[in-house]
Parts: structure tokens; C-alpha cells; sequence
């Protein structure tokens, strides 16, 4: 068996981590290109969610450097992503691949048996929780690294200077071996972040969070690397969710304090959940509103279900905090070029906001700059 999964992110680092601990054969699939892209979308359906289409070129690339089974998150409604890894199953063998398929849904013990399942049976309870810790340890610091380049990025005094020191600390955790090498590297790649030149922080700069589904959110390749974007122009830049963020909000004894606070930010404005990410961007736009964030940007998929309704009531949530939202809709056809003009234009909207209630106190109407309009 020569196990990959979906490429999104930094999460091979900690997958890699967790397979090598697990003795698991794998495969790590490439990085998500134009050519992923075209092959996804050449073999997904054209009304699917953009995610699954990247996930299909991503599966084919690795499946065609040899990998054999193909591990993927699964769930339940109302989120198509629920039903994505059977989707993508049956169409990758339309075209005639062969491999085996692992679906961890949301219930623990279909996780640890499925876990065991791929390592062969031949581990415990114990084993499979201390390799676990081992994986968690380096996905938390690995975004604790992410987390530093976008306090730092907007005040470089030299552009990508950041973002390199960024891919050496990442280098460092994904090389470390045992949880001491996992500690020095994070303090280390600590150290590598704090010595990137800068000048001092201005008052009064701008910061953004971006919300949305989490698969644009987390992946770069998607959002055309928007938070390196908007670093770089010198905004300081947060995000609502974080893979560990996700991972924890599963069980409730150690995500539930946080997912119950956003849920009730939400609740004035949608009372029940429905799927994905769409509580959470509506919650997280209050609540980053209240700590005096100057603009939101959400990011979704084209015919996210859960997304559009959560752009539905954003407008809403934008007049009551006096905060702009921009929507982004991301599929194939989205371009480079005029992505970064719509946040350009954002940008200048936040600071023209932003400069009034400075100098005068007063306020402008806020705005949703949704360029799908």
C-alpha cells in the first residue's frame, strides 16, 4: 500500500509526520498547479464545488506517480463535501483508476479503526494517540509559523523577505524526527521569523480577516496567495480558521468553548447551521468587527451552498458593525490579475474609511464590495 491524500496547505507536514510514525507507505501529492487544475476540471462535474475538482486532478497526479489508496475526509449534510470522496471515487474509476479509498468521517471510532485499518491492524490504542500527538505537534507549530509571517510580512523592509524565512522554518519542523527536534525547530523557525528586518509597526494599519470556506481559506494555490498578498501591501492580515481550529471544534470537550462563542456571535443572524463553514464566517465577522477590524474578505467556492447563504446575510452584518466585506467567488475561471484589482479597490475603501474616523470622527456608509455583482 502507498498511501496520498489531498494536497491543502501545510497539512502534508503533519500527515507526513503522522504516516511515518504509523510505518504507513505514502506518497505526498504534488503541489497544485494549472495542470492539476485542468485535469480536475476536465473529469469533475461543471456544477461541482471548485474544491472537489482540485482534489481529482490532485488524486490523479499522485495516483499516476504510484500511489495506491487515496485517504479523504467525509462527513454528513447539509455540505456537498459530505459526499465528495464517494463522488470522487466513482470518477476516478470511470476513468479507469484502481486503487482503494478511506473515508474518515466525524465519528472517533470509525477514525481509529480506519486508522488501523491502513497501518495494518498492528497498532494500539496508545501507539495510535502518541503518534497523533506527535503530528499535532508539528501542525501547531507549523501554524504558529504561518501566524508570525502575517504579523510580520506587512512590515518588511524587504519584499519576500518573510515569506522565505516562512518556508525555512517550515523546512525545520517538517524535517524534525522526535518531539525535542519538533521544539528546537519551532524555536528556531521562531527565531528565523523574528530576524527578518522591519520597520516599526504603523499606528493605525490596516487589518483584515479573511472568512469563508475553508478550503480557499487554506490553500494558496485557490486563493491566488492572498494572505502573502495582502501582506506585502502592507495589511495585517488574520484568518478565521486554522486547521487545528477545525480539528478541535470535532470535539466538543476541547473546541466547544470557541465554537459556542461564534455560534452565538452568529445566531442573531442565523439561527442554525447550515454546513461548511457558513455559522462560523458570519459569527467570526462579528466578532473580528468588535476587536475593530477594518474589513472582512470572504472567500468561497463557486456554488457553495453553505457560503452563499452566509453572503446572503453579510450585508446585513456589514451595516450593524459599520465594517466592509468583500466576497470572492473562486472557481477555474477566475483570474490572477483581476483578483488582485478587486482587492486593490478594497483596500482603498478600507483606507479612505479608515483615514475619515481618524481625522474626523465621522463615518461613510459601509460598503460590500462583491465583484460578482
Amino acid at each position: 500500500m502507498k498511501i496520498t491524500f489531498a494536497h491543502m496547505g501545510n497539512i502534508y507536514i503533519p500527515l507526513r509526520a503522522l504516516l511515518e510514525r504509523l510505518g504507513v507507505d505514502y506518497l505526498i501529492p504534488p503541489p497544485i498547479t494549472k495542470k492539476t487544475l485542468t485535469i480536475g476540471v476536465q473529469m469533475g462535474p461543471e456544477f461541482a464545488c471548485f474544491p472537489l475538482k482540485v482534489n481529482l486532478g490532485n488524486f490523479v497526479e499522485a495516483l499516476e506517480l504510484g500511489a495506491d489508496s487515496i485517504v479523504m475526509a467525509g462527513g454528513i449534510g447539509p455540505c456537498r463535501f459530505g459526499y465528495y470522496a464517494q463522488v470522487q471515487k466513482k470518477i476516478l474509476e470511470d476513468y479507469g483508476y484502481k486503487f482503494d479509498m478511506y473515508i474518515l468521517n466525524q465519528n472517533p471510532k470509525v477514525i481509529i479503526n480506519k486508522i488501523r485499518e491502513i497501518a495494518g491492524l498492528r497498532i494500539t490504542l496508545w501507539d495510535m494517540i502518541r503518534e497523533f500527538s506527535f503530528g499535532w505537534k508539528k501542525l501547531r507549530a507549523t501554524e504558529e509559523m504561518e501566524i508570525l509571517a502575517h504579523k510580520i510580512r506587512p512590515y518588511e523592509l524587504k519584499r519576500r523577505d518573510t515569506t522565505k524565512a516562512y518556508r525555512k522554518a517550515l523546512k525545520l519542523i517538517d524535517d524534525a524526527e522526535t518531539d525535542k527536534e519538533v521544539k528546537e525547530a519551532r524555536d528556531k523557525g521562531r527565531e528565523l521569523m523574528n530576524s527578518v528586518p522591519t520597520r516599526e509597526p504603523r499606528e493605525g494599519a490596516l487589518k483584515v480577516v479573511i472568512v469563508g470556506e475553508i478550503y480557499t481559506i487554506l490553500e494558496p494555490f485557490v486563493n491566488f496567495d492572498l494572505e502573502i498578498k495582502l501582506g506585502e501591501m502592507g495589511i495585517e492580515v488574520e484568518r478565521m480558521v486554522y486547521l487545528s481550529h477545525w480539528l478541535e471544534g470535532l470535539v466538543p470537550i476541547i473546541g466547544g468553548k470557541q465554537k459556542r462563542k461564534v455560534y452565538k456571535a452568529a445566531r442573531p443572524y442565523l439561527k442554525y447551521p447550515v454546513g461548511g463553514e457558513g455559522m462560523e464566517s458570519i459569527g467570526n465577522t462579528v466578532l473580528y468587527a468588535k476587536r475593530g477590524f477594518d474589513g472582512v474578505i470572504h472567500l468561497l467556492p463557486f456554488t457553495c451552498m453553505p457560503e452563499i447563504v452566509a453572503r446572503s446575510i453579510l450585508p446585513k452584518v456589514s451595516r450593524d458593525f459599520d465594517i466592509p466585506v468583500m466576497t470572492l467567488i473562486l472557481d477555474e475561471q477566475t483570474g490572477e490579475a483581476g483578483l488582485v484589482t478587486r482587492v486593490e479597490a478594497f483596500i482603498d475603501l478600507m483606507a479612505r474609511k479608515h483615514d475619515i474616523k481618524i481625522t474626523s470622527g465621522a463615518k461613510i456608509p459601509p460598503a460590500i464590495f462583491d465583484p460578482s455583482r
